[in-house]
């Protein structure tokens, strides 16, 4: 037989319960970390670097928009947390995974890159300097590498909570209850640490801007931890940003408070954006200054700017300088040649400068997508500007025409390096602009041993479509002769 409370005691023993529930104090913040510091290693902790190997992926870099990042292979993946001076260094070998998509690793089956870079003071830079090869900044990677300083450690990520004030609260996780640690660095990222018992960190749900995805959801997560250099470090690391996965590391090397010695260089510190302006035709300008190109092509009523890449801060100087160059007349289409985060980096600046952007029909849903996602942590021209994007979509070909001159462009097909690949092309001078599918190498270079798939299939599309091309504009590289290309691939044009 079931008996009833009566109505009025039934809301006041749930009105009690709940007041029970509201006036838990949350856990104290200061105790989590003391307990979380003492579990990981103590106080006294300046440095930490760990080596492993594994398996990932390069984030931004998907074949198709929206697909997953493509697969890497780590054979090593070395990092160094300078904790008393905020200074990161990276240094890795990986290898293609899988035969589609983009980056700077080599193709399928043709061995592996190795990369080295640094982060300090809020400046990012690549490369170890050498009489024959400075240090090249990397403007772009600042808010990724200081994510990493404070997140690819759970130490790292203690040491974040306890300089920028973090705040406790508990979550239920598969029926445990665990302690969280909040914090946000200024502009750069925010941080909710998972905490078990035992004062371990066993996952980071961290957000960092992104110049096209704007707020960018990263999951850090930690485990098989071991007692290993003096302290107790999880053997396993991985990460995803973006909803796919950008790392899965074995650690096999730990240690602790050794010396780093990471300084910014003096030609890191002085840089700045450079778009240099090269007449190459009537109306048509190569800008370059930087590892990305740009083009400018002089229109009746406006600029068509080809590429606006990499971040803000590259895509502002490229406007400033095409702007500049007829006057009373402003860049307002910006024909972007693919989905990959380096060559659509500047998009959300060139959209908040009203310009028209110009994209593949399979991207442009994905930029449509990711461009309403907010940039609150470190807000971007787009958000400062209130404005909606607009998108045109190219389904196999567009043509932007009037009576000074015609663009056409080209959706290529076949390619490994991404889907939704363009070209411009403009018939009257005879002049192709792509990116990555060529980038020339030094002037006389001898061809390489096995053709560049890339490469062929730009020669493939070229015949295909009945370009009559005289030179090549690569948004990556100089300015050169088809031949070139030909070349490289061991034929004659």
């Amino acid at each position: 037989m079931h008996r009833f409370l009566p109505l009025s005691i039934q809301t006041i023993a749930a009105t009690l319960l709940l007041a029970a529930c509201a006036s838990a104090p949350p856990p104290d913040p200061q105790a989590v970390m003391r307990q979380a510091e003492a579990a990981l290693g103590g106080a006294g902790l300046k440095s930490i670097s760990f080596t492993g190997v594994g398996t990932g992926g390069t984030f931004g870099q998907a074949w198709q928009p929206g697909n997953a990042w493509p697969a890497l292979n780590y054979s090593v993946l070395t990092r160094v947390v300078d904790f008393e001076n905020a200074a990161f260094k990276e240094e890795f070998g990986r290898s293609r995974g899988e035969v589609n998509g983009g980056g700077a690793t080599p193709l399928m089956g043709q061995g592996e890159t190795r990369s080295v870079g640094f982060e300090r003071d809020g400046f990012a830079w690549n490369g170890v300097a050498t009489p024959t090869a400075p240090p090249t900044a990397a403007p772009v990677a600042v808010e990724a590498r200081i994510h990493d300083l404070w997140t690819t450690t759970p130490q790292g990520a203690i040491k974040a909570a306890q300089r920028y004030g973090a705040v406790a609260g508990t979550r239920s996780v598969d029926g445990q209850t665990l302690n969280t640690l909040s914090f946000s660095v200024p502009g750069k990222l925010s941080a909710t640490l998972l905490v078990d018992s035992a004062g371990l960190v066993t996952a980071i749900e961290s957000r960092m801007p992104h110049p096209v995805m704007g707020d960018t959801e990263v999951l850090t997560r930690f485990s098989n931890y071991q007692d290993v250099a003096g302290i107790k470090f999880p053997l396993r690391i991985q990460q995803s940003q973006g909803a796919f996965d950008v790392l899965d590391i074995a650690v096999k090397e730990v240690r602790s408070n050794t010396p780093v010695d990471i300084a910014v260089p003096d030609n890191v510190r002085a840089a700045k954006e450079n778009a240099t302006a090269e007449k190459v035709a009537d109306g048509v300008w190569f800008i370059a200054g930087g590892s990305h190109n740009s083009v400018a092509i002089e229109m009746a009523d406006r600029i068509v700017l080809v590429e606006s890449p990499l971040y803000d801060g590259r895509a502002a100087a490229v406007f400033d300088a095409a702007n500049k160059l007829v006057p009373g007349k402003t860049v307002r289409t910006v024909i972007n040649s693919h989905h990959h985060f380096d060559h659509a980096g500047g998009l959300r600046y060139a959209a908040g400068e009203g310009a028209t952007l110009v994209t593949s029909a399979m991207a442009k849903p994905y930029f449509e997508r990711v461009f309403a996602n907010p940039n609150r942590i470190a807000p971007d021209r787009l958000a400062a500007s209130g404005k909606a994007p607009s998108i045109v979509a190219v389904n196999g070909k567009y043509v932007i025409s009037d009576n000074l001159r015609t663009v056409e462009v080209h959706e290529m097909q076949g390619s490994v390096h991404a889907q939704g690949f363009m070209l411009a092309y403009l018939p009257r001078e005879r002049l192709l602009i792509e990116a990555d599918a060529y980038t020339p190498g030094p002037p006389n270079s001898p061809p390489p041993p096995v053709a560049n798939a890339n490469q062929v299939n730009l020669v493939q599309n070229i015949e295909r479509l009945n370009l009559q091309v005289d030179r090549i504009l690569p948004l990556h590289g100089r300015v050169v002769p088809v031949s070139e290309l030909y070349t490289a691939i061991g034929r004659r044009s």
